[in-house]
């Protein structure tokens, strides 16, 4: 049988992802930060973007009413033959492509902190040392002055020093004599504690400086230089057999111990508040609660007028910059509507969470509801993938605090009385469990597993095991009090 070459048309459908839907794909798991960033990048590449002027911004009452005027009319003196027109953009972009097209202002929704609450800069735990150093040496002893300068480059923000006398000896072939007696000199600075070496140097410099008569200093001293592994296992009685004391003499020196500071410097180096600016609050009305998008800081574009008049000025504009001008008013009409099914679709999810979690904003943490995104996708008519993208890195204000997203999307469990409870609501009943315990006999993990069960909640023992570890809660034998 001999092949034969034929020409045939067929009819098929894909699913392409354009070019304009990657966009749309890419702005959904955007942070509001990152999104402002994008946006105002954009805007200095785009010339047909345009920020819309703050005074320009019309609240929510008057663009409705503007919308119930009627548009303005075409221009007749357009060639209809001209590709550009052909383009059906009034039915895909509508209102966006009105030259007189605002944006809504955004909804005040609170009111953030005062400029002058937020400090610029931070003395390091370097700069103090530093200047201490400079009021201690001066100028007179460069060589001391060298060597403190290498000792406080290699103290950590706990103010402890990370690197070995021979080793910063070796910098620059300083004598190790020298280096030690500048180590000794740096151990007298303020804070108390601060270039030790070890948890045991930094309390042992500290106990030092206190002023403690002979035996409790030195029985104190002795606990903390030998038995310190004893006492972070909460070993009491075995710490008070082997020191040969009583166990009411072994908790003064407890608590003596108690009020060292084991990170010095740290106070020095605090960390930064990191402060979270929620994407969506929800409000709680007469209606009921409603989601309003947090829109503040966040651009407000439009078509420039300017340069959309060039798509219409044929003798005026040459071919070239009539391609340049249609390729960049695309881009623009395909990025305001991108953005605002963006902020349409998170209000969606918002609203529908809501709906889900009403109990929780009224009452609380213990009565959240097991939810997953099959649930929200299904309620609001999207896919599962587009509901994961929109609750990746968003934040929502609610009643109850500041809460992801994502906090409202947790597993059920199943209790004996049929209803399915939440893994967070579960969480905290352990916490509080815990939170109640006798600090002489903390309860184990089967032993909580074994309260639970009495509640109507069958889980396993190493399930409440993995659920303390997320809570950060140490196991019974952590928890344990000394005596």
């Amino acid at each position: 049988m001999a092949l034969q070459q034929r020409l045939q048309t067929r009819l098929s459908q894909k699913l392409i992802l354009t070019p304009s839907l990657q966009q749309a794909i890419k702005l959904l798991p955007m942070s509001t930060l990152e999104l402002v960033d994008m946006l105002n990048q954009e805007v200095v590449e785009n010339p047909m973007l345009e920020e819309v002027p703050t005074e320009d911004l019309q609240p929510p009452e008057a663009a409705a009413q503007e919308e119930k005027q009627e548009p303005p009319a075409p221009d007749k003196d357009k060639d209809s033959k001209d590709s550009w027109e052909d383009a059906d953009y009034e039915y895909f972009f509508g209102d966006y492509l009105d030259d007189g097209y605002r944006p809504r202002a955004p909804r005040e929704v609170k009111e953030l902190p005062p400029i002058e609450n937020t400090l610029s800069t931070h003395t390091s735990l370097a700069d103090h040392l530093m200047w201490q150093l400079s009021l201690q040496i001066g100028d007179d002893d460069p060589l001391v002055r060298e060597i403190g300068s290498a000792i406080i480059g290699n103290i950590d923000d706990d103010g402890y020093l990370v690197a070995s006398v021979d080793e910063i000896a070796a910098m620059s072939d300083w004598p190790l004599e020298e280096v030690e007696r500048v180590l000794r000199v740096l151990q007298e600075f303020d804070p108390i504690g601060v270039a030790a070496r070890s948890l045991q140097e930094c309390l042992l410099l500290q106990l030092d400086r206190r002023e403690l008569n002979g035996s409790a200093s030195e029985t104190t001293k002795t606990i903390i230089r030998d038995h310190l592994k004893l006492l972070q296992n909460h070993q009491g009685l075995e710490l008070a057999k082997r020191l040969d004391i009583s166990t009411d003499e072994l908790k003064h020196h407890i608590e003596v111990i108690r009020h060292l500071d084991p990170k010095p410097g740290s106070r020095f180096n605090p960390t930064s508040s990191q402060y979270v600016i929620p994407d969506v609050y929800i409000l709680k009305t007469e209606e009921g609660y409603v989601a309003a998008l947090n829109e503040d800081g966040m651009p407000q574009l439009r078509i420039s007028p300017v340069y959309r008049r060039l798509l219409d000025k044929k003798k005026e504009a040459n071919d070239e910059t009539r391609a340049y001008v249609k390729e960049k008013f695309r881009s623009a009409l395909w990025l305001i509507k991108s953005v605002d099914q963006r902020q349409k679709t998170i209000h969606k999810v918002a609203t529908s969470i809501i709906a889900f979690q009403t109990e929780f904003l009224d009452r609380g943490i213990e009565y959240l509801r097991p939810l997953v995104l099959r649930d929200v996708a299904t309620d609001i008519g999207m896919h599962e993938s587009t509901v994961s993208r929109v609750v990746n890195n968003k934040y929502v204000h609610t009643p109850q605090g500041v809460f992801e997203l994502k906090y409202f999307f947790h597993s059920g469990i199943s209790s004996a009385y049929g209803e399915s409870v939440s893994s967070v609501t579960i969480k905290q009943r352990i916490r509080k469990i815990i939170e109640d315990e006798s600090p002489k006999k903390p309860l184990s993990d089967s032993r909580i597993a074994r309260i639970l069960q009495d509640e109507g909640l069958v889980l396993a023992r190493r399930t409440i095991a993995k659920y303390r570890e997320e809570l950060k809660i140490p196991t019974s034998s952590r928890r344990k009090g000394l005596f």
